[in-house]
């Protein structure tokens, strides 16, 4: 289980694109592409829906893998999630999802 908490806290076994990607879920990548392509009003297909987790080998969305800010910055820092970074508690880039999250901000603290 540790391994599927993402740098930011999220629990990556609880996200729609793992969740369609290891049940070969065609229906749920459709269904989350058209939620996320609203969310982030950007060009999102049920095909760009498939993710082994942000911190684990194996494919990821091509946010997870090429534009999360947030897994930039721990890969660069070479933490293995935010919780810990000594900068955790005055950063702007993880804030906004622990601020919105507590059971990221716990999933980082344990």
């Amino acid at each position: 289980m540790k391994d599927m908490i993402a740098y930011c806290g999220l629990n990556c076994e609880k996200c729609d694109a793992y969740i369609a990607t290891i049940n070969n879920d065609q229906t749920l990548r459709e269904k989350t592409a058209k939620l996320w392509a609203k969310l982030n009003n950007a060009p999102i297909l049920p095909e760009h829906i498939n993710c082994h987790g942000c911190r684990v080998e194996g494919i990821k969305t091509v946010f997870c893998d090429s534009l999360c800010g947030i897994r930039k910055c721990a890969l660069k820092k070479g933490v293995a999630t935010c919780g810990d970074c000594s900068d955790i508690e005055e950063c702007k880039t993880v804030g906004t999802i622990i601020l919105n999250n507590p059971e990221a901000l716990k999933n980082l603290k344990e």
